[in-house]
Formats: C-alpha cells, sequence, structure tokens
C-alpha cells in the first residue's frame, strides 16, 4: 500500500527535504502563521501567498514543506485543536465527562471559528484529531453502551456540536439568532397573506438569546441515559 503524504506528514514520519540550504522555518511556524490569518479572516483568506508574505517567505520556500493548500489546511487543523483533553479526572461518570467534551470542544471552536466547516468529508487526519475522537469514545466507558452504541452516541453528540455551534452552520430559520422575527421575511409574509400563528408565539416579544448548545446537549445525554435505563 502506497503511504499518504500528508498522512505522513501529520504524524511525523515524512524526512525533512535535504536540498539547499538548511530552512529557517518549518511547518510548525506556517501553520501558527495560517491558524492567525484564518482566525483573523476566516479559512477563505489562506493561501499560500498570503501565508508566505506573512513570514517574509517566498511561496516556493513554502513548499518544501507543505505541497499543496490541503496540506496546509491538515496541518492547521493539528495546530488548531490541539492536544486532545483527559477526562479521567473528571467526576460524575460517563454523562460528565461527555459533558465536559462537548463544552471543550465548543471551547476550542469559538477560539477557531473556521474548524468545524473544515473537519468534515473524507481526508487525512493527524495525532490530534483522532485523539480528540477517542477521548469521545472513552467518555462512554462503562456506561453500557455497546461498541456500536457508543460509536452512534459519539457521533450524535458531533452533529449536535456543529448544528449549535453557529447560525451559520445550523441552517436557515425564520427568525434571528435572538428569536426575533427576521424584519425583511416577516414583511413578506404579511404582504402575501400567510399567517403562522406558532412562529409569531416565539418571535413576539422582548429579545432573548437562549442557550441552544446546553439545552440540546442536555438533552442527548438525558436521551442516552433513558435508552441505559430501558436496556437495565
Amino acid at each position: 500500500m502506497s503511504a499518504d503524504p500528508t498522512l505522513e506528514l501529520l504524524w511525523g514520519l515524512r524526512a525533512a527535504s535535504t536540498r539547499g540550504p538548511k530552512a529557517a522555518i518549518g511547518v510548525p511556524e506556517i501553520a501558527a502563521a495560517a491558524v492567525a490569518i484564518a482566525d483573523d479572516e476566516g479559512y477563505d483568506a489562506v493561501s499560500m501567498e498570503r501565508v508566505a508574505a506573512a513570514l517574509g517567505y517566498t511561496k516556493m520556500s513554502l513548499y518544501r514543506h507543505v505541497s499543496s493548500k490541503a496540506e496546509l489546511l491538515a496541518v492547521m487543523i493539528e495546530l488548531a485543536i490541539g492536544e486532545p483533553p483527559s477526562l479521567a479526572g473528571v467526576r460524575g461518570g460517563w454523562r460528565a465527562r461527555a459533558r465536559r467534551w462537548a463544552h471543550l470542544m465548543w471551547d476550542c471552536w469559538d477560539e477557531h471559528p473556521w474548524v468545524p466547516e473544515v473537519t468534515v468529508g473524507n481526508r487525512a487526519v493527524g495525532p490530534h484529531e483522532v485523539g480528540w475522537s477517542v477521548a469521545g469514545l472513552e467518555a462512554f466507558e462503562g456506561s453500557g453502551l455497546s461498541r456500536a452504541e457508543t460509536v452512534d452516541a459519539v457521533a450524535l453528540l458531533s452533529a449536535h456540536l456543529h448544528s449549535s455551534h453557529a447560525t451559520s452552520t445550523a441552517g436557515s430559520q425564520p427568525w434571528t439568532p435572538d428569536l426575533h422575527a427576521d424584519p425583511m421575511l416577516g414583511d413578506v409574509m404579511r404582504r402575501s397573506g400567510r399567517a403562522y400563528p406558532a412562529l409569531d408565539a416565539v418571535v413576539t416579544g422582548r429579545a432573548v438569546s437562549p442557550d441552544r448548545r446546553t439545552f440540546g446537549l442536555e438533552r442527548i445525554l438525558d436521551g442516552i441515559e433513558a435508552h441505559l435505563a430501558k436496556k437495565a
């Protein structure tokens, strides 16, 4: 089986280039510069040219270390998410560990809002990203879930993390993030003669900022707990 060059890079198995003079920069510096751009302006603003300029080097000098933007993204993700958490010291059983894992993931995404948008699909993943997935599995150790159920539980939590991370990833809704009516939509609805009493009951009144993250997370954990009680 031929090796994936991006995987080799992420897992520290790629031999350093010996051509030319010894480089003054390496993958860590390149990744850090790229992450800083993405944090400030979004991932779409990242390019090999922008990163090279930020470091004071030419674009070609970066290719000695990362061969493409796909490889650049891979090392960016590894740096941004950091070392996976240890949940061994979390008291309160599987539910407390799962809750802690979710909140740590949210914290990471709040610091690097572009991460959930790029950590999807079939791609090369590094030890940090694998470690976060393993930590999610370990959160349910001793819970009574089967192997398949454990994987499904982590997948369910991950889906909720993505959907509640930001309004941009949660899908379109006929209200604003603070549960007010969308002014333009409300205007066309009135002029078209459409009435939605249930929607009016939600968007009428003072603006609120519901904690959708915690509400959804706790209901998922409630469901898993009810499932375990039924199994027992």
